[in-house]
């Protein structure tokens, strides 16, 4: 919370279910293996083991320090591996707190480390020929750069990048509910989330009503200071992310957008010395808009008009990214056709922004590559070794087969 201004009412439920991650790690770390694979070959068994990668380099952002990190340290080290933690030089230190309950628990030296630094450390630390695999959390462009390098001495890779996520709302849904699940989506944390639901496409028939609704609910959105438990949306976590999102809305603005409401720091007095934004509202948004296609990170959301079904997922999936996507309806077979056919690791309905340590996350396109947590992410942190073994046949002469 003191690191990035993230809220005490968020946090502290995110921090309790950090032990949660441990116990499930824990469990499959006692439970997770290989399989015996039934195969044509004769007098042969054949089964397969899975084995630590080795060295993990885990590069995690600022947004989530602790949260994020647990996706990627607890699988790593239920799988075997060392993890050598890179986290953001805008928030090293609960990482380093972290770090030191490891030694009081007994771990072995060397099994989790901490190197702390800015984006020459993360380099070093992706080139370096001994690091086996590297998890990163973070930008699509540090993303590729992270992948080029790896690549060099063909180190596994596992990204979590951006995202600019559709929130699609039917005609059918109660509206209420979904204003609701909207500003969870792209207001919840200051926008500063990879899977907030940036894009809100809302059916022609209910868009003005819906953009009202929105807009009354903005207006009673509570800034505050992040450490009272009463603040529904707190400051943007530093300088230059600040100028950044303020930098979009003016590109917003001229770009021929309708800022409905927000636009701007808040006129009250008590907050004009924090990185306080109002939540902001953008109308009339043409997908083509910059603000429609590039992620902003920041409490900035984004209006698109939709016709039909077919409208909405053209409009949906056009996009470079594939993180997430939302659809509100009450049409159960609509909400079925509509996973069915966006692209996007993780589709909700009639809910937004959730997550758990017990089922896999990550992006299509350039949202990423790999999977976090679940079962699917013992996978990202082994190899799989195949196993033939024969059961007592003679081995025949292979230059004399009839001998």
């Amino acid at each position: 919370m003191l690191e990035n201004g993230k809220l005490f009412r968020e946090t502290q439920p995110q921090t309790k279910m950090l032990a949660n991650f441990c116990y499930y790690y824990a469990g499959l770390a006692e439970s997770f293996g290989g399989e015996t694979v039934p195969v044509s070959v004769p007098n042969v068994v054949n089964y397969t083991v899975r084995e630590p990668i080795g060295v993990v380099a885990a590069i995690t952002p600022w947004n989530s320090p602790l949260g994020l990190l647990m996706w990627k340290l607890c699988p790593a080290l239920a799988a075997g591996n060392t993890v050598i933690i890179k986290p953001s030089e805008v928030t090293p230190v609960a990482t380093l707190e972290l770090a030191g309950l490891f030694v009081e628990a007994g771990y072995p030296d060397g099994v989790v480390n901490v190197v702390t630094g800015a984006g020459e450390t993360g380099e070093a630390l992706v080139a370096h020929p001994q690091v086996d695999k590297v998890a990163f959390t973070g930008s699509t462009a540090t993303g590729k750069a992270i992948a080029k390098s790896a690549a060099d001495h063909l180190a596994r890779v596992s990204l979590e990048l951006g995202g600019k996520s559709p929130n699609i709302v039917f005609a059918d849904v109660d509206l209420d509910n979904a204003v609701n699940g909207v500003v969870a989506g792209v207001f919840g944390a200051t926008g500063q989330t990879c899977m907030a639901g940036s894009r809100v496409l809302v059916e022609d028939s209910v868009y003005d009503e819906f953009a009202a609704k929105l807009v009354e609910k903005a207006k009673t959105i509570r800034l505050g200071d992040p450490l009272d438990p009463e603040t529904e949306m707190g400051t943007v976590a530093f300088k230059g992310q600040y100028d950044k999102v303020l930098g979009y809305i003016e590109i917003g603005k001229e770009e021929g957008a309708k800022l409905l409401f927000g636009g701007g720091p808040p006129e009250d007095p008590a907050l004009g010395k924090g990185l306080y934004i109002l939540p902001t509202v953008f109308g009339d948004v043409d997908n083509d808009m910059r603000i429609a296609r590039e992620e902003i990170f920041g409490p900035v959301v984004c209006l698109i008009r939709f016709r039909d079904e077919g409208d909405a997922v053209r409009i949906a999936n056009d996009t470079d990214f594939g993180l997430a996507a939302g659809v509100w309806t009450d049409n159960v077979a609509r909400a079925h056709r509509m996973i069915g056919r966006l692209r996007a690791g993780t589709v909700w309905v009639n809910t937004y922004r959730k997550t758990n340590y017990a089922t896999p996350f990550g992006g299509f396109k350039q949202s990423g590559m790999g999977r976090e947590n679940g079962l699917e992410v013992m996978r990202e942190y082994t190899e799989v070794k195949s196993v033939w073994i024969n059961t007592g046949a003679s081995i025949a002469d292979p230059f004399n087969p009839r001998a």
